[in-house]
């Protein structure tokens, strides 16, 4: 009846199938060039953000603030592009996105408007107006598009099957970086500081070790108190972990490779509990360190004499850096001011108490979890008369085991022999009890947290050398804690009992350790002892005016991620305080870990060569 209709469809029809056939012709195409764009993109967000940084915390010319302007701009034109391009027809199946990642691309498109239509000069809204062509509206939507870029390029890089531990340290190296230029601000200082004090309280932050080259409470503002609270919990909670939960919050759409890397970071046993377990990290971290904040300010309050938002500053950050095992205090003189001692004797214990829970390693705060949530349900099938499911043998893994038997003889024998030796030195003139509250501190902080209560130059040497013993062993594996770890050092024990009593297995509360990880252990141990003689060796080099056990104890305290000192670090030289960054964060990063990372792994050939004997006796 219409022939023109007919016809309008036959070539619709025919235009459709053009534009099926060129899509499908483009699609390697359109890949590739979505892979060069979005290498670009997650360039341009670490560039955006650290011009972000220097545009807001630092004084400028005019010249100045003009570049940083352009180069910010020009990473904008780069996220718009990358967004837009991302809407390109394509045969590879698009990720489902969640509804943030949604709200700040459509926010990134939305500062094109600005750029498209000029500025009015009689707005139909002021106050649209006002907002869409100020700063105040585009840098804090190209701030939350740096972040959530640099999560999901992290989560990339781990589906691309690049090695984690080389994604790890390069993770840390950012944030390091990152670090010392929010410390550099002027409103983050009193008086300003040095890049090179500003790096290595940022490594030691980030690091959560608690060496620091200046005052803290004298040099750091409260903005600056927060950006290095911010520090350490990043560090504390681990960079791998911050950024999992950001690419798992923001997206969900990680591949398999990539959650597996995930439930290894965070000892889940199932794929379908990452975010839930994330969550209870999260959870369970915050809400340890509110209450320790909580508890904190009532047994300091009054005693200070601080304002009420200095007290509640002095709790908050003090919480956060004893469960994190930093060692951080923003008081004059730290935990050893002569008010706190008099005083506040309670912080004492609450500080320890952080710290071992800290320490105590997030996959046992895993097992704990598992452990209470199937308790409940047992009780809940009982209330509701259910018949109960089968039991389950072994509730708390063999790793749980361990860490708490010997986390506890560590603590017990620790307290013991630091009164022995302490007793008539630097606990004299007080009363009994409290050189037992100082003993129990003492014996706790050494192992990864660094706080002290007093002055370690003022100790016997033979308390100094079981310092540097706790410093080595540290707290247990996948926590916030530093050194060796109880669970190698554990696992080197009982492998030691094995071979006296003539075992060819290596056995703990009816299980089998594996030769793995018994290999694992040996090898921390060694690359321990070899990496803390070369830094010891370079660093008594570089500093020969120095006492040598000054400089040894400095080393360990470093190395193993401590951040107690004799007195020495204000007086480093340059080198040396660069060699304790690298000290700080090989410790931090776990030098297996990165060895691995370097050179790769290489898995056995397919023959195997006879077996031989080698003398050891």
């Amino acid at each position: 009846m219409f022939p023109w209709i007919d016809s309008f469809r036959r070539r619709m029809r025919i235009l459709r199938q053009s534009y099926l056939r060129i899509t499908a012709r483009s699609v390697p195409a359109l890949r590739l060039g979505g892979n060069i764009l979005g290498i670009t993109a997650f360039c341009a967000s670490l560039v955006c953000l650290t011009s972000l940084i220097i545009y807001f915390g630092f004084e400028h010319t005019s010249a100045g603030l003009r570049h940083l302007q352009r180069i910010i701009r020009g990473c904008q034109w780069i996220f718009i592009l990358h967004v837009l391009y991302g809407l390109l027809p394509s045969r590879s199946p698009r990720p489902k996105g969640r509804a943030v990642k949604w709200i700040v691309d459509t926010a990134v498109l939305l500062t094109l408007l600005p750029l498209l239509y000029p500025h009015p000069h009689h707005p139909w809204i002021p106050v649209l107006e006002q907002v869409l062509y100020s700063n105040r509206f585009l840098f804090p939507i190209m701030g939350a598009y740096c972040v959530v870029d640099i999560s999901f390029g992290i989560i990339r890089l781990l589906r691309r099957r690049t090695n984690p531990s080389l994604i790890l340290s390069a993770s840390f190296l950012l944030f390091i970086f990152i670090g010392s230029l929010l410390l550099m601000m002027p409103r983050c200082t009193v008086e300003g500081i040095d890049y090179s004090d500003a790096l290595f309280v940022s490594t030691s932050a980030v690091c959560i070790t608690g060496l620091t080259s200046v005052d803290v409470a004298q040099t750091f503002t409260p903005a600056g108190l927060l950006v290095l609270a911010f520090l350490i919990q990043i560090g504390g909670l681990g960079v791998m972990t911050f950024t999992s939960f950001f690419a798992l919050f923001f997206s969900g759409n990680t591949s398999i490779y990539s959650q597996l890397i995930v439930r290894d970071l965070i000892y889940s046993k199932s794929m379908n509990a990452l975010l839930p377990t994330l969550l209870y990290i999260f959870f369970f971290t915050v809400t340890i360190e509110i209450v320790g904040a909580a508890v904190i300010f009532l047994s300091v309050h009054g005693c200070l004499g601080m304002s009420l938002e200095d007290e509640l500053i002095f709790s908050g950050f003090h919480a956060l850096s004893a469960f994190c095992n930093a060692g951080f205090s923003n008081v004059e003189g730290g935990l050893s001011n002569p008010v706190l001692l008099a005083s506040c004797r309670s912080l004492y214990i609450i500080v320890s108490l952080l710290v071992i829970a800290g320490g105590i390693g997030f996959p046992i705060l895993v097992n704990f979890r598992q452990a209470f949530a199937g308790a409940v349900r047992n009780f809940w099938r009982w209330l509701t008369r259910k018949p109960r499911r089968r039991r389950i043998l072994h509730v708390y893994d063999l790793n749980t085991k361990i860490v708490l038997v010997a986390s506890a003889w560590l603590t017990v024998v620790s307290t013991f022999l630091f009164l022995l030796f302490e007793y008539g030195n630097s606990l004299a003139g007080m009363s009994l009890s409290d050189k037992l509250i100082q003993s129990f501190f003492n014996s706790t902080v050494p192992r990864s947290s660094g706080f002290s209560s007093v002055n370690p130059a003022g100790f016997m040497n033979i308390t100094i050398i079981m310092f540097m013993i706790l410093m080595w062993v540290g707290g247990a594996s996948q926590s916030t804690a530093g050194g060796i770890k109880v669970n190698t050092v554990a696992t080197m024990m009982l492998n030691l009992k094995a071979i006296i009593l003539g075992r060819d297995r290596v056995t703990a509360y009816r299980r089998t350790i594996a030769t793995h990880s018994i290999r694992r252990a040996h090898a921390v141990i060694a690359l321990s002892i070899i990496s803390l003689s070369v830094y010891c060796l370079i660093i008594a080099g570089l500093e020969p005016h120095l006492p040598l056990k000054a400089v040894i104890y400095e080393t360990v305290s470093a190395l193993f991620t401590v951040g107690t000192s004799l007195g020495i670090t204000p007086l480093l030289s340059l080198p040396s305080k660069i060699l304790l960054c690298t000290a700080m964060f090989l410790g931090r990063v776990g030098m297996i870990s990165l060895l691995v990372g370097v050179v790769g792994v290489h898995t056995d050939p397919p023959y195997r060569f006879p077996s031989d004997n080698i003398i050891i006796n």
